[in-house]
């Protein structure tokens, strides 16, 4: 049995598209989006204990360990262990790469790689569709993390459906801010009526398909966006992630990327990622 698993990566998603086409009746979006997996993200260490201590060694600022997503993914993993009667504890670290408020999907991965990692550490044996059931109740986005390839989503984005994506490298802008994701989703500016598209249509363009509906709202209320997106569309299509903040724009080649990589202004972190087509981790679960 392991009892360590070093140097677990946490990867961020893109939106390449993401479209709001309603509303639920207790007030969740109905979202149509594809998920793009790339090659940068967080970097989890798991060290199993001896007792049911759910410890996290790194400090975070901002983000306490009791409403951390890492430690509430842990027990929420940890229950289960406990109805096989299985004592389950953990000591976590992390290297925190991806910005927070950046619609990276940062937190959400983190949860489902300690989904996956203790799973695999404590022998709890869940399947794919169990750990997405579990993930879902920490956040809309982690299923998709535990899903374990490019998809297209639905519903208020747990409803995934694997797609084929183009081979791209991109360009990342952090343009420095924090977004909520609440304060988008409850604006009155927001577009709520996005006509529903079907994954044939996406799958026959893709190359500049749709919009992000969130975009217009986050721009008008953090302009530090707004700015990083008209720099970034002299070079491309470029678009925000999820809720934002981060901006991206699809190359075809890395030495494009590093091309306009090396004129990004100062006032901004910047940074390349490739698309990759599988989480690093799905090698831990057989089904």
């Amino acid at each position: 049995m392991d009892r360590t698993l070093k140097n677990c990566p946490a990867p961020a998603k893109l939106n390449l598209f993401l479209h709001v086409t309603g509303r639920r009746a207790d007030g969740y979006h109905l979202l149509q989006s594809v998920f793009q997996l790339i090659d940068k993200g967080d970097v989890l260490h798991f060290t199993v204990r001896d007792d049911d201590v759910i410890h996290r060694s790194t400090e975070l600022t901002g983000v306490p360990a009791e409403s951390d997503l890492i430690v509430r993914a842990a027990r929420l993993l940890q229950a289960e262990a406990k109805k096989q009667g299985k004592v389950a504890g953990a000591e976590i670290s992390i290297e925190k790469n991806l910005p927070m408020g950046g619609g990276l999907g940062g937190g959400s991965s983190d949860a489902a790689s300690t989904l996956l990692a203790l799973n695999h550490l404590w022998q709890t044996g869940l399947t794919r569709s169990e750990l997405m059931a579990l993930g879902l109740q920490l956040g809309a986005d982690v299923p998709f993390f535990l899903f374990g390839q490019n998809a297209f989503a639905e519903g208020i984005g747990e409803a995934l459906v694997a797609v084929k994506t183009p081979e791209s490298w991109f360009l990342v802008i952090e343009p420095g801010v924090s977004v909520p994701t609440q304060q988008i989703f409850s604006s009155t500016e927001l577009t709520r009526d996005t006509k529903p598209v079907k994954i044939s249509d996406f799958s026959g363009a893709q190359e500049s398909f749709g919009k992000n509906d969130l975009q217009v709202v986050a721009a008008n209320l953090f302009p530090p966006i707004a700015d990083a997106i008209k720099w970034l569309q002299q070079y491309g299509d470029a678009r925000m992630t999820g809720s934002g903040a981060c901006v991206f724009c699809p190359f075809k080649e890395e030495q494009q990327v590093d091309a306009v990589l090396a004129t990004v202004p100062l006032q901004w972190k910047a940074w390349k990622a490739k698309a990759i087509t599988h989480h690093p981790l799905a090698y831990l679960l057989k089904s």
